[in-house]
């Protein structure tokens, strides 16, 4: 006698979903950036990669203002 739900369709597609939660999407590599706006422009825009760029300095210099830091894709 048959166990149900247990056999069939229904178990290939509970195994095939089982498989797909232990398989991670690779990510895509992410990166601090600065935005900002400057003197040369007035709107916020990409200044540089925060492991380039102290967002800190920046503003203490007067050279940037409006300064956020977001994660971002290379």
């Amino acid at each position: 006698m048959g166990k149900g739900y247990a056999e069939g369709p229904a178990l290939e597609e509970r195994l095939a979903e089982l498989e797909q939660e232990g398989r991670e999407e690779p990510q895509a590599p992410t990166r601090l950036a600065v935005y900002g706006a400057t003197a040369d422009n007035a709107e916020k825009h990409f200044i540089g990669w925060r492991d380039d760029v102290d967002p800190d300095e920046l503003f203490a210099a007067g050279e940037a203002w409006g300064l956020s830091v977001v994660r971002r894709n290379e």
